[in-house]
């Protein structure tokens, strides 16, 4: 059995968010979310830009930015998330290099 992907458009997505068109075409220009087809006159959004723009939301009345803001924000949110898998990996990788060959 195939399951469909849910997709809304930029008409749907507005009211599901409650911002403007405008705000909305400023968010994709900036990168914060990325339509399914970008080159398309008519922007189809997918579910998970539909929870990154409700975190964007979030964090923009919690720190009272601007969409540029925001857009760096997610970013580096996004930076540390990278740097922090990558450390973990790192750590288990130690902790395997450190083993006595006792524990081997």
């Amino acid at each position: 059995m195939m399951s469909k992907e849910i997709t809304f458009t930029l008409v749907e997505l507005c009211q599901t968010v409650d911002i403007s068109q405008d705000e909305l075409v400023e968010i994709v220009e900036l990168g914060v979310i990325v339509p399914l087809q970008p080159e398309q006159v008519r922007w189809e959004f997918d579910y998970p830009a539909l929870s990154h723009l409700r975190r964007a939301r979030r964090l923009r009345a919690e720190l009272d930015l601007d969409w540029p803001g925001i857009a760096i924000a997610l970013t580096l949110l996004e930076r540390v998330g990278e740097l922090q898998k990558e450390n973990r990996r790192l750590h288990r990788q130690l902790a395997r290099f450190l083993q006595t060959p006792e524990t081997r």
